[in-house]
Parts: structure tokens; C-alpha cells; sequence
């Protein structure tokens, strides 16, 4: 009877947990990292980004927004949309053609692949043949021309990626066509352009390496006019009405031929080279669209005078005598213009150009070519993310005024909306305001908008004005100076050097109740703001505090503190520091917490922690936590030469790689800070970076680092007796100690005047000396304690002061509950018994059941060393479910992981990237939407259903099940491709 009862027990918990617990990855936040190849569909509206990596994105209207990845581990270098179809065609670097769709299922839209081919050359034939290195998606939506590296032009019927031979185009057959003394001068080398006549579709200009442009027809299946251009070619642009055909060329010229039934001669052709006399880099793309009244627009990337602007990235645009080389900070990889209207067939109403780290859309109807403010794909390391806070359910009335002052700081972005609006998002909105904000390496802070699918950039604080630095602040870097040619114009938000490395933001906290944030930095400085909707002057003087309290024998190594502006300085509406604390010796702050209705900051570094009354500007407490044996200590991140293992140096220069051709001067303040980061991490991961089978073993005392403050935490609990609790101070250090601190309050009425005092309660050795990450004092009924100002707000339940109270202190290595006041050991849990696991980020978090709004628990995430997240019952202590998330090899993303108090977290997958990630089943953030095929013009032929098929020769067959849908979806001319498929496969 007892073991059926246990087995209820247990059976009922399964279920519970099923309606607590759910893993997902939800959605990627940010800007793809390593883009290659950019794609636009007219008809769908859509944005199509391509990543070296393989992933396929798709972006419409906000929250509109699709993903894909090719199973090859190779970088996609084109992407094109069929015209009026929901599929398009990506071409990897391995040189395969990948076929994917929009595809409706449970009305809603996923990408599918749907086929993959790879050109076959005759037996024999080099692989220069079949190479492919242009791809025109023929506007008929049913053939694709694919040039090669060996000249020729390949004609592929789509979806179903059958080559029709015998309308081929050949080498051979340009070359007869060609006249004898254009041939005898040089080799036509590869395809390096496909077009097609827009009033024409039975017409195609292909473009070969050395300059010879040919029109080839369709149906005739023979060159009309050959077009003799000398330069080497780099791209080609057939004008609308179909008059004239422009081409851009290597040494920066571009040249407009007019269309006609006879061959040019070279002296016919109307060249121009843009930026004058001196050698010029190539003109990569160029693009003229017409508008209805006044001069057409010409776009061009590349061109500028090789030795004065070799380095840059520009495009230019030019309409009439209006004339700007939009200068980006990162390679440009791709740009198309947007016309407006529902119809796209007004004037060009938007340029949007993909470069290496962002994605930039200028306004070209508004005087001026203001930038629009993009709703997603916004570079999050627009400065190198050094930290991150996340805070669930703010309050309306903070959200509004930090909208406010955000909205203050973007009157230079243009006032037209987003033009990229396809698909239907159906996601329901957001049951709640959620912040994620972000520390960055120049000392800024981005508040983002979390709630939903599109992480959106609501305001920015920047830090660097309190300090001396070496940026000057008449330096503006976004316009060219009057006169100056070429004329350039600076575009795009991402800037990833510092000026001081000195200035990263390490560690935030946000009181969303009372408005209160504090944040600390690098060199040992910690800020406390308050949101203001004014500007305001004022000067902010800094309280030192020594955090060796008279140690001697310690000399610090490392860097300088920050010089603090003596002056008053204007402070723009938003968050506004009125007090400032610095660290001695000045050491990156390891640990932070603010109690805003106690108006106390907890801090601490690698030497000690203290605490500051920032209603009096006054020290509370001063501890030095420093071990005498730990001269590491003293040197500072920014100075040591200490070995840090091989697998975390290659993963951190990984991050910065992207980014090391930028601004080449500020290269040594960008790898000292590099550096610091590194070592940071790898001092607080202890080394300890692959999993190690091992038990848990005591670490000696003499081990570096055991005095790193690695977690503060304030509580109103019982320390002195079961009786009467008070408030207090708890910190957690690298050597898995725990100090305890009360503090007594004078009166409400002579707060401001009267001090604050501190005084030592408790003091916990853990056995093991295992670095202690997270510490929570659960109340009466087994309840972590709120927030502060949490029950003032009506948004918790008082804590029970009733009954006993209880500590968790969570180490590396376990979780151990401890009675209060008497601090006596309870219950604990290990993570690590042989599998060498570690606690990385811990948090606590309400998960709520998906079948009764009523029922929820308390929990508490757990991400180890090894990528996996925990989920750990409160009070019980006991482990429910893990989920493996990160790559264990991925130390960075493991390091940047922040959980929230629903059950979600974020983590950096790359520099530019979150992803998201879910464990509850109440609290989910995921793309939602539609994209419904184009209606159809009467010309075009009607869109067909698109089977999901792969090639079977390549495939090696397909199950039963598969083939009798196919059979049912394809059409007769695709059967007899399917038929040919699977004999092949079969024999």
C-alpha cells in the first residue's frame, strides 16, 4: 500500500512538473553575427539575411520573423526570393542551391527546406565549370539562370531544380557570337552578373569577368547585342523603362550603354568615374531607379579614391545636385532601395543597406536622408556588451518617462515608420513591461524594450561625462565638413572601441519601484541615479573609500581610478548620477546590490565589500575580505601577464575578431580591456573551464582570489535571536566564506541626519571553501523575502516574520539550507559528485502552472559550467528538472547568461546576439506570424502549391510516406524529374 501511495505521489509530481516546466529556445534577439548575402522580396515584403554560419533570417513587419539553417556548415553567399512566390533560393560557399518556402500550418507560416541541388558538369569537367557565381531568379517564378566560374549559364527549372539542358547557354556559344577582335584581345572569364529586361523577360544581359557584357534571348535562344566594355566588371543594372544598361567596373568608373537591336563600339559608351582623376577602388553594385518628375536616383557602393579613402565603406546616392557617400564603421555587404507605395511603384522611398555589424534604412523622401530608427536587427555591441539586468514588470508610469527620455535622445532619426512591413504578427501582446539592460565596454548603459519578440532600444545613459577621458566632446563624428569631397556623411550606431577601457560597465542595478540605479565599472567607480525629466547641472563628487583598511604590505598594480570632473556638468533628462563612490585600490566591482528603501549600495571588488548610505553620502561599512598570501589580487586585470587557458582565449578573441579592423589607433585600449575581461572570467570560473572527474575536494585556503566578493545581498531577517529580526548585509566571497553584518536605522524622523551603523553578526565557513554565487533568506512559508518596496506596492505579500526563518547558501558546488538566527546546518543538496559540474548564475524565479491561473511555485534557476539549467524546488531544495542549454565549450555564453523572475533567460550566442530561452510553460516569448503568398498579376503564371521534397539522388531516397505525398502535390511536369530521381536512388 505504501508503494502504490508513493507511486501516486510521484506520478501526480511528473504531471505538476509538466505544467510548471517546459524547455524552449524561443527567438534570437539582435543583429545575425557574420552576415554574408542579403535578400529583398517586393511582393512579400521581406528581408532575407544570410550568415556565414548558415542560418537563414527572415524580417517583415515587426515581430515578423523567420529562421532557418542549412545542415551545411558552410557560409551562405546569395539569397533571392522567387518573384510573387513565398520561396526563395539560397547559394552556399560549397556551391549548393538550397530551396526553402513560407509554408501555412496551423495558420501560421514556417520556413521549410525544401530542396537542395548542386550543379553536374560533364564527366571529367573541372569544377570551374559548374561553379556558380551569379543567380538570377527569373521573373516568371519558374526558372532560375545560374552563371559559372567557367562562362557558362546554367537554366534550372524551380522548385523542382530540373536543369533544362538543351536551353543551356554555353561558352562556346557567347563566344561564336562575339566579334573576332574583341575575343583575340582576352579570355571572358566568369559570370559576374545576371539581369534581366525589365519590359522584356525573354531578354538577359549576362556580364563576364573581363567586361564584355552580351544580351542574351530567352526564346530565341540567341545574342541580340554585345556590349564591349574594357574594365574589369563588377556589376550590372538594367534601367526599367529597358533603355539603357549601366555597369560598374574595378577602377571605380561606371558606364551606361544604350539597348538597341546593333553592337556598340567601345567609343560609344558614357563613363564616369565619380571620384575623380586618382586611382579609385571598385564600384561594387550599382542601382538608378527613375522617379515620376525630377532626376533619377543613382546608387553606388564602393568607388573612392584608393590612397586618401581606401579604408572606407561608403555608398553613395546621388539625385540631382543632392550628393552624400554614406560612410559606414563595417564592410558593406549588400544594399537594395525600396520603393514606395502599396504597389512599390511610386519614387524610391528608402535605401537599406546591410553592413558587416548593423543594418542601416535611410529615409530618401525626407530633405536631408535622415536614418529610421530600425525596430529590430539593432547592433547590441554597438560598444562590446560587458554585463547584463534584467527586470520583469515595471511599473507604467517608469516605462512612460523612460520612453520619454529616450524619445529625447532620437530627434535625429527620421519620422516615417519602418518600410519592411510583410507578414501578420499574431503573437498576442505582452502580458507585461520587461527591461533587459546592457553594460557596454564605453561606459554606457542601453535600456531595452523585452517584452516582446523585437528587442527594442528604448533609451541610452551614458557614464563617460562624470569622468575625465580621452574623447573630446566637440568631436562630432556624424557630419563631414562644409565643402568636403567626396562628401561624406557618418551613418550607423556601431562603435565598438572605448576610449577607456576604464569606463566598462560591470555590473547594474535597478529599482523599478522607486527609480534608483546604480552602476559600477572597471576602475572601481559606482554611480547611484536617479530619473529626472529635466536636464540638469550639477556637480557629482566622488567618497573614496579603502577598501585594504590600512593593510600593509600590498602594493596595487594595476590601473589608475578615473579622473572625476571637478566642474558641474549638464545632465540630459533621464538618468542623472548625483553620487559617486570609488574604490581603493581601484578594482573591477565584482558584486553589487542596491536597497532603495533603506538608501543603502552594497559593493565589492576582489579585496573587500562596503556599504554606502546614499540619502547621507555616507560610508556605512568597510571590509577587507583580502587573503595575505593573495598578491594576484593586487595587480589588476588590466596589467597582469598571467597564462589564461587556451580555450577561453580563443573564445573571448573570437568575439573581437569581427571587429579588429575598426579605428586601428584605439587597438591597445580595445585588447587591454580584451584582456581584462578574459581574465576576469577565467579568475572567477577558477581555471576550471572542461568538465573534470573529480569529487568534491576542500580547495586551500592559499588558493588566489578566495577574498573576490562574488555576491552581497540585503535581508531583514533574524540574526540575533528568533524575536526580532532587523536588517542586514550578507556577502559571499570566492573562498566560499559568508559574512553577516546588522544594521540599525536611526528613527524615520532623523534618518537624514543620523548614521547608519553596521555591525558584524555571523560569520560561515563552507567546508569545501567552494566560491559562494547566490544567497536568498526564505521566510516562514519557505518564501524567498521580497523585493525591496515590493509589498509597499501591493505587488507581494508581506513576508511571514511568524516562523523560523531559513538561509540558502548557494556555492560552486551545493546548495546548503541553514536555520536562523542559530546559523546551524539543515539540508543540502550537490551538484557535483562526478561529473565536475559547477554553479554558474543562479536566480529565483515564479513559475506558474499552464492549467490554473491560480497555482504557481517558486524556484530557483541554475546554469553550470556544463551549459544545463536546473530548476531546484524552494523551501524543499530538491532538483525537478535540467534542461541542456549552452555548449559547455561556449565559456562566454555561459558567462553572460542572466535569468528572470518568470523562468526565462538570455544569453550571449554571439558579440551581436541573445537568444532566448524559456522554462516555463505561462511564460513564453516566441515569433507568431503569417506571410500569405502575393496575389498574382494577370501575366504572371498562377502560384502553385510547392511539395516538400528533397532531390532523392542526393537525399539517398525517400520513405513511403513521403513519396505518396509527393506523388499526390507535383504536378505532370515534375513527375517525370521525381521518377528519374528515385531510379537513380534505387540503383
Amino acid at each position: 500500500m505504501k508503494r502504490l501511495r508513493r507511486h501516486g505521489h510521484e506520478s501526480q509530481r511528473d504531471r505538476l512538473k509538466q505544467e510548471l516546466f517546459q524547455f524552449n529556445k524561443t527567438v534570437e534577439h539582435g543583429f545575425p553575427h557574420q552576415p554574408s548575402a542579403l535578400g529583398y522580396s517586393p511582393s512579400l515584403q521581406l528581408l532575407a539575411i544570410g550568415t556565414r554560419s548558415g542560418a537563414i533570417k527572415l524580417y517583415g513587419a515587426p515581430g515578423v520573423e523567420f529562421m532557418g539553417l542549412h545542415d551545411e556548415n558552410a557560409a551562405v553567399t546569395q539569397v533571392h526570393f522567387l518573384p510573387r512566390q513565398v520561396e526563395l533560393v539560397t547559394l552556399l560557399d560549397d556551391n549548393s542551391l538550397h530551396m526553402w518556402t513560407l509554408r501555412a500550418h496551423k495558420g501560421l507560416s514556417e520556413l521549410l527546406e525544401i530542396g537542395r541541388f548542386t550543379l553536374t558538369g560533364p564527366p571529367g569537367a573541372p569544377p570551374s565549370v559548374t561553379r556558380v557565381t551569379a543567380v538570377l531568379a527569373h521573373s516568371s517564378g519558374e526558372l532560375l539562370l545560374l552563371g559559372t566560374e567557367g562562362g557558362h549559364v546554367f537554366i534550372v527549372e524551380v522548385p523542382g531544380f530540373r536543369e533544362l539542358e538543351e536551353r543551356n547557354i554555353s561558352l562556346d556559344q557567347i563566344s561564336s557570337s562575339v566579334p573576332n577582335d574583341y575575343i583575340g584581345r582576352r579570355n571572358l572569364e566568369h559570370v559576374e552578373a545576371l539581369q534581366e529586361n525589365p519590359v522584356n523577360p525573354n531578354q538577359v544581359v549576362i556580364g563576364y569577368g573581363r567586361g564584355l557584357m552580351v544580351i542574351w534571348d530567352l526564346k530565341k535562344r540567341c545574342a541580340v547585342q554585345h556590349i564591349p566594355a574594357t574594365q574589369q566588371l563588377e556589376s550590372v543594372w538594367w534601367t526599367e523603362d529597358g533603355s539603357y544598361i549601366l555597369s560598374s567596373h574595378s577602377d571605380g568608373s561606371y558606364c551606361r550603354w544604350m539597348v538597341g537591336e546593333e553592337d556598340m563600339n567601345e567609343e560609344e559608351e558614357k563613363s564616369d568615374i565619380p571620384y575623380g582623376h586618382f586611382p579609385c577602388k571598385a564600384i561594387s553594385k550599382i542601382v538608378q531607379l527613375s522617379t515620376k518628375e525630377g532626376p533619377p536616383f543613382l546608387v553606388f557602393s564602393g568607388g573612392m579614391p584608393r590612397a586618401s579613402y581606401g579604408d572606407r565603406h561608403c555608398i553613395t546616392v546621388i539625385h540631382g545636385k543632392t550628393h552624400v557617400a554614406l560612410d559606414f564603421t563595417s564592410r558593406i555587404i549588400d544594399f537594395f532601395v525600396i520603393r514606395g507605395g502599396q504597389q512599390h511603384t511610386e519614387d524610391p522611398s528608402a535605401l537599406v543597406v546591410l553592413v558587416e555589424e548593423e543594418l542601416v534604412a535611410i529615409d530618401l523622401q525626407t530633405e536631408g536622408w535622415p536614418v529610421i530608427q530600425a525596430p529590430y536587427l539593432v547592433p547590441l555591441h554597438s560598444s562590446a556588451i560587458t554585463c547584463s539586468h534584467h527586470i520583469s514588470v515595471i511599473p507604467l508610469k517608469l516605462w512612460e518617462r523612460i520612453i520619454a527620455a529616450g524619445h529625447l535622445q532620437n530627434t535625429h532619426y527620421s519620422k516615417k515608420p519602418w518600410p519592411i512591413t510583410g507578414g501578420q504578427n499574431l503573437a498576442p501582446d505582452p502580458p507585461q513591461r520587461d527591461l533587459l539592460l546592457t553594460g557596454h565596454e564605453d561606459g554606457t548603459v542601453h535600456f531595452w524594450d523585452a517584452s516582446g519578440v523585437c528587442l527594442y532600444p528604448l533609451y541610452k545613459l551614458s557614464t563617460a561625462g562624470v569622468f575625465h577621458t580621452d574623447a573630446d566632446p566637440n568631436d562630432n563624428m556624424n557630419q563631414g565638413t562644409e565643402g568636403e569631397w567626396p562628401p561624406f556623411r557618418k551613418v550607423g550606431c556601431f562603435d565598438p572601441y572605448s576610449d577607456d577601457p576604464r569606463l566598462g560597465i560591470q555590473k547594474i542595478h535597478l529599482c523599478k519601484y522607486s527609480g534608483y540605479l546604480t552602476v559600477a565599472g572597471t576602475a572601481g567607480q559606482i554611480l547611484v541615479l536617479e530619473l529626472n525629466d529635466e536636464a540638469a547641472e550639477q556637480t557629482v563628487e566622488a567618497k573614496v573609500v579603502d577598501l585594504l583598511q590600512g593593510q600593509e604590505g600590498f602594493r596595487w598594480k594595476g590601473h589608475t581610478q578615473l579622473d572625476v570632473r571637478e566642474e558641474p556638468v549638464l545632465f540630459p533628462p533621464g538618468f542623472q548620477p548625483f553620487a559617486l563612490v570609488q574604490c581603493q585600490p581601484p578594482a573591477v566591482v565584482t558584486a553589487l546590490t542596491l536597497h532603495s528603501e533603506w538608501k543603502l549600495v552594497a559593493f565589492g571588488t576582489s579585496h573587500g565589500f562596503g556599504v554606502y548610505d546614499y540619502q547621507q553620502k555616507n560610508s556605512v561599512l568597510i571590509k577587507c575580505t583580502l587573503n595575505p598570501s593573495d598578491q594576484l589580487a593586487m595587480e589588476g586585470p588590466l596589467s597582469r601577464v598571467k597564462s589564461i587557458k587556451k580555450s577561453l582565449r580563443q573564445s573571448f578573441r573570437r568575439i573581437r575578431r569581427s571587429r579588429v579592423s575598426l579605428r586601428k589607433h584605439h587597438a591597445n585600449n580595445a585588447a587591454k580591456l580584451h584582456d581584462a575581461n578574459a581574465r576576469l572570467e577565467a579568475e572567477l570560473a577558477e581555471m576550471e573551464l572542461a568538465p573534470v572527474q573529480r569529487k568534491i575536494e576542500a580547495r586551500s585556503s592559499d588558493d588566489s582570489f578566495t577574498g573576490l566578493v562574488r555576491m552581497l545581498y540585503f535581508a531583514d531577517t533574524f540574526l540575533s535571536d528568533s524575536s526580532h529580526h532587523t536588517p542586514s548585509l550578507w556577502a559571499g566571497t570566492n573562498g566560499g566564506c559568508v559574512f553577516a553584518y546588522m544594521l540599525r536605522f536611526p528613527p524615520v524622523e532623523h534618518r537624514a541626519d543620523e548614521p547608519v551603523t553596521a555591525h558584524p553578526a555571523k560569520e560561515i565557513q563552507l567546508m569545501h571553501r567552494a566560491p559562494v554565487v547566490g544567497i536568498v533568506v526564505l521566510d516562514g512559508r519557505g518564501t524567498p523575502l521580497p523585493e525591496p518596496l515590493e509589498v509597499a506596492h501591493d505587488l507581494a505579500r508581506s513576508p511571514d516574520m511568524q516562523g523560523s526563518h531559513h538561509l540558502l547558501v548557494i556555492s560552486e558546488e551545493q546548495f546548503k539550507v541553514f536555520t536562523l538566527p542559530k546559523v546551524s546546518a539543515k539540508m543540502k543538496l550537490k551538484l557535483t559528485a562526478v561529473d565536475g559540474s559547477r554553479v554558474r548564475r543562479v536566480g529565483v524565479a515564479w513559475f506558474g502552472s499552464s492549467r490554473s491561473e491560480d497555482y504557481g511555485e517558486n524556484g530557483l534557476l541554475v546554469l553550470t559550467n556544463q551549459g544545463d539549467v536546473h530548476v531546484v524546488s524552494l523551501p524543499a531544495v530538491k532538483m525537478q528538472v535540467h534542461y541542456p542549454c549552452i555548449r559547455r565549450e561556449d565559456v562566454s555564453g555561459i558567462a553572460s547568461c542572466v535569468f528572470t523572475k518568470h523562468g526565462q533567460g538570455f544569453y550571449l550566442i554571439s558579440p551581436s546576439e541573445f537568444e532566448r530561452f524559456s522554462l516555463s510553460t505561462r511564460h513564453l516569448v516566441e515569433p507568431r506570424c503569417l506571410v500569405e503568398p502575393p496575389p498574382q498579376s494577370g501575366t504572371s503564371t498562377q502560384h502553385r502549391p510547392r511539395p516538400a521534397y528533397r532531390n532523392a539522388s542526393q537525399d539517398g531516397g525517400h520513405d513511403a510516406e513521403v513519396l505518396q505525398e509527393i506523388q499526390k502535390s507535383l504536378e505532370a511536369d515534375q513527375m517525370t524529374f521525381l521518377e528519374n530521381n528515385v531510379k537513380s536512388a534505387v540503383a
